[in-house]
């Protein structure tokens, strides 16, 4: 446990609040509470892009990884909050040598304007009405990187625990208060962010591009095609061609694929005596004879040839 670390104690009855039916009226709003709870992500866990039709705002409250919303890639670590609402596709990992906890309150917010009656509106012009309208504004507008939690909305989430277990006079009306809380004191954190638009992100074609050559040398021995690599990427085929066009020297999918395969042929027969039939079962050509085609046509002479030449030390 990390020293001072204060969260421990919320993993030891982890589904606590969410045993609770935390609905509550705010202003205008009905917010039904679907997540509120401690979560560790063990090194190197991957949760895949994915997206809600509800808010979800995530604190970071030890460890490292990373978040990917939608297409920008942001370094994590404790202190940092990020928010992620209906739609949003995100992405979220572990660095890969340490674990990560998360504080996480997943909210559905409903406007009941369009079914309230007079005596329902009468609180338009309150306070608390006009505060709830300014929060969930900017919940909906709040910009796609993570934050520093300036404004300790994760201590909110022990305090509410503390209620839920110790069951003390109001402990319910606590907890509901303190949703209320962690909701303002996120947005209000964005209000001092501004100058983290400029954390440090990746390129993300390129990212990409390194991304899908990776998934294909792991990948090339087997049946492999365009449409693949970019269903593991999430884009679109017509999207991965671009990116080989303009990041690997004008080249096509199919040829940066054959590229990695001849490779491959070429270090098995400078390395071993094996059948170019065996080889090229190995290295997902379809026969021998293809093979043979193709290489000549690339290294102007056969793999046999080659194979002869490396061996003598010619090569």
């Amino acid at each position: 446990m990390a020293p001072g670390y204060i969260y421990e104690k919320m993993s030891e009855r982890s589904d606590a609040l969410e045993r609770l039916d935390l609905r509550l009226q705010w202003g205008p709003y009905e917010i039904h509470v679907l997540s509120f709870h401690l979560t560790s992500f063990p090194p190197g866990r991957v949760i895949a892009f994915h997206k809600h039709a509800t808010f979800e705002l995530h604190f970071i409250a030890k460890g490292k990884g990373k978040v990917i919303l939608v297409d920008q890639e942001f370094d994590l670590s404790p202190g940092h909050l990020y928010v992620t609402g209906p739609g949003v596709m995100h992405y979220q990992e572990a660095d890969e040598n340490e674990a990560m906890d998360e504080l996480c309150l997943h909210v559905d917010i409903v406007d009941r304007r369009e079914q309230a009656t007079d005596s329902a509106t009468a609180g338009e012009h309150d306070w608390e009405f006009a505060e709830a309208c300014h929060c969930v504004y900017k919940l909906r507008s709040i910009p796609l990187y993570p934050a520093e939690d300036s404004f300790k909305a994760m201590p909110c989430f022990l305090e509410a625990y503390e209620a839920c277990m110790h069951h003390y006079s109001g402990s319910y009306t606590t907890i509901k208060g303190l949703v209320i809380q962690i909701l303002l004191r996120a947005v209000r954190a964005y209000d001092t962010v501004h100058e983290q638009k400029e954390l440090p992100t990746k390129d993300m074609k390129a990212y990409r591009h390194h991304l899908a050559l990776e998934f294909m040398q792991a990948n090339y021995a087997g049946t492999i095609s365009l449409e693949d690599v970019a269903e593991k990427l999430r884009i679109s085929p017509r999207h991965l061609q671009r990116l080989f066009k303009e990041l690997h020297d004008g080249s096509t999918f199919s040829r940066v694929l054959e590229d990695i395969r001849l490779t491959a042929v070429r270090r098995e027969l400078e390395t071993d005596n094996d059948s170019i039939e065996e080889i090229a079962g190995r290295t997902g050509f379809a026969t021998g004879n293809y093979l043979h085609a193709v290489f000549r046509k690339r290294f102007g002479m056969t793999p046999s040839d080659y194979r002869k030449q490396a061996h003598s030390g010619g090569r």
